[in-house]
């Protein structure tokens, strides 16, 4: 067993796609910056991190990402503007975004892939584990999965990969595990990594979604990984050599440790999925106390009425 030698500060949020599923929305607006009833999908994913003890925050951005850091930034004419009104509820939430962590940015500049993107963390994180949360996936709060993902890697050490189980039909669409059980029910070993299979060739339903928790030793595959899938540097692909080495009898290459998967069986929303973005709206307002009961009783209506 490898034991992780640092408490894990630091988390990755890349953030430079191009959000094409979202077009004509996200011709001037990072698809990031897309509302889920109130707050934009971004600051969702950050609280995330936070509430995983997470406070150090780097976002890769691209091109036309500014509103992502105006909006963890100070807004000073905002916030006298509703301190003048007496609106002490509105500045609060507006306050609350600046407050949350510590941001830092990189550029990605050539969009090359998740694994170029996450390449370009290596100055900031070092040599040390970090988490990277993809800003796709939208965790519910009341389902801890990163926290999980944290403990497992501070006690096994290694690489972390959260699963979920998905329709074998829809496997294609996902990096997909080969694993072995282990002594926790949640908890599997990673032994093969397989880029958005064919469903017949799939070695089991469990998709990757987007949560890591990563050795630092992932920065020296990625620099020798080749573009797969897509013409893109997939990060896939590195965790893959990462277990592959792994069941290495050579001690030297199994120095980045363990692959492990957490599957993960709560609830979470793709808004990167025109689809489950819209579901994931509709969810979250229903089950929102100042917000919740008026919708729920139009929606009933709206379903008996229009459908």
């Amino acid at each position: 067993m490898t034991q992780s030698h640092f408490r894990i500060s630091k988390a990755v949020i890349p953030a430079a796609g191009l959000g094409t599923r979202f077009l004509p929305a996200t011709k001037a607006t990072p698809k990031e910056m897309l509302p889920v009833v109130d707050k934009p999908a971004i600051q969702y994913v950050v609280e995330e991190a936070v509430s995983a003890g997470l406070s150090d925050v780097l976002m890769i951005t691209g091109r036309n990402k500014r509103p992502l850091e105006d909006h963890f930034d100070r807004n000073y004419e905002l916030e006298e503007a509703l301190s003048r009104k007496g609106d002490a509820g509105r500045l609060a939430r507006v306050q609350e975004s600046s407050d949350l962590a510590t941001m830092h940015y990189v550029r990605q500049g050539d969009p090359r892939g998740l694994g170029h993107a996450v390449l370009c963390a290596e100055p900031h994180v070092g040599d040390q584990p970090f988490a990277v949360l993809l800003g796709d996936d939208l965790i519910d709060p009341r389902d801890p999965l990163l926290a999980r993902m944290i403990e497992i890697q501070e006690r096994e050490g290694g690489t972390v990969v959260a699963l979920m189980e998905v329709d074998p039909a829809q496997i294609h669409m996902y990096g997909c595990a080969a694993v072995k059980p282990t002594g926790d029910s949640d908890v599997v070993k990673i032994t093969d990594l397989v880029e958005k299979p064919d469903a017949a060739e799939a070695p089991s339903n469990l998709a990757v979604i987007g949560r890591y928790v990563l050795d630092p030793a992932i920065f020296g595959i990625l620099r020798k990984t080749e573009p797969g899938r897509g013409g893109e540097i997939q990060l896939t692909d590195a965790i893959q050599k990462l277990a592959e080495a792994e069941q290495s009898e050579d001690e030297a290459e199994r120095s980045g440790g363990p692959v492990h998967g957490v599957v993960f069986k709560g609830r979470r929303y793709d808004t990167g999925d025109r689809g489950d973005y819209l579901r994931a709206i509709v969810r979250l307002a229903c089950e929102r106390e100042d917000l919740g009961p008026e919708f729920r009783d139009w929606l009933r209506s709206f379903v008996n009425e229009e459908m």
